[in-house]
């Protein structure tokens, strides 16, 4: 590949989705769907010619990055993959506290692009909303639009409750979710629609033969 061409590829720019916010991440618009009833699976468990009762399940990423990292780096390799569920979220890429804050935010606008990206396929799909400290506000509730449906993980968050609960209500006063799956068991503090999945009954990957 020559220079200029790889100066105007478009998986080196990333930049061929509308941006928002301070950051210009790539923008997740908001999308309705029927949450009376939903089911998950971790994108590591998910396959290529998926059985018919899997792929009304739902894909979620809260699990190890190494094991979803793909999704950025090689997109057109899953597309295949994640298009064949009902709805997928915006990959869980880490926000860990301990991380500097370049590293945050490169986290958050991977998976923002990832959801732009889908979104542009025609699938349907929510933001993952992490954040850590304070100072994460800045750009981890940016480029969602307002009253989206959202997903947000509680792994983890057992320790550090008051900072998570603050983080939590930031994320309702910035994005007023009109929902938000709750992957694990909410705090009761929690406000506004949630919607809990239990952690374990997303890892009973139903296949075929089994």
């Amino acid at each position: 590949m020559k220079s200029i061409d790889f100066r105007n590829d478009p998986l080196f720019l990333r930049n061929e989705f509308e941006t928002a916010g301070k950051w210009q991440m790539p923008l997740v618009r908001k999308q309705d769907y029927d949450l009376s009833s939903i089911e998950l699976i971790a994108f590591s468990d998910t396959k290529y010619n998926e059985n018919e009762l899997n792929r009304k399940k739902g894909v979620h990423y809260f699990i190890d990055d190494y094991k979803f990292d793909v999704t950025y780096k090689n997109p057109e390799k899953t597309i295949e993959k994640v298009s064949q569920y009902a709805f997928t979220f915006t990959p869980d890429f880490s926000t860990y506290s301990n991380m500097n804050y370049w590293r945050q935010l490169e986290s958050v606008a991977h998976s923002r692009w990832c959801g732009a990206f889908w979104q542009n396929q025609g699938m349907t799909v929510f933001p993952t909303i992490s954040w850590s400290t304070p100072e994460s506000y800045d750009f981890c509730f940016d480029a969602v639009e307002e009253s989206s449906i959202v997903a947000i993980g509680m792994i983890g968050c057992k320790r550090a409750k008051e900072d998570f609960l603050k983080g939590y209500n930031e994320m309702l006063r910035r994005i007023n979710p009109s929902a938000i799956i709750c992957f694990g068991s909410p705090f009761e503090e929690m406000k506004g629609n949630v919607i809990p999945v239990d952690y374990l009954s997303s890892r009973k990957v139903v296949r075929d033969g089994r």
